[in-house]
């Protein structure tokens, strides 16, 4: 299984599916299942019984997995979704770097 280059705290959008065009930012990788929590997006309806460990039960909604193929890291300078590349630096250290406009994801 390869590195995931989708990190927790990315701002991502979604390229396919029924929340396409939508963005927002990660909130958990799942790498056994290549798939990304987002924030305010993909919700599905849960029943809960009532129980001691909850309380009160009913329909909550919650954020659903999304593949990571259907989402792409919006660039902070160009604004757009891109692909991710990898650079090393001199001293070892390695970057993602957007593909479009060669700017560095990480801080």
């Amino acid at each position: 299984m390869d590195k995931l280059l989708i990190k927790k705290n990315d701002t991502v959008m979604v390229v396919a599916g029924k929340e396409r065009g939508k963005s927002g930012k990660v909130l958990k990788v799942l790498p056994q299942k290549n798939a990304v929590v987002i924030e305010r997006l993909n919700f599905v309806k849960r029943h809960l019984r009532a129980g001691a460990g909850h309380g009160k039960g009913g329909i909550m909604e919650k954020e659903s997995p999304i593949h990571i193929s259907n989402v792409q890291v919006l660039c902070g300078r160009c604004n757009l979704p891109t692909r991710i590349g990898k650079k090393v630096l001199e001293d070892g250290r390695k970057l993602r770097i957007c593909k479009k406009c060669g700017e560095a994801l990480d801080q």
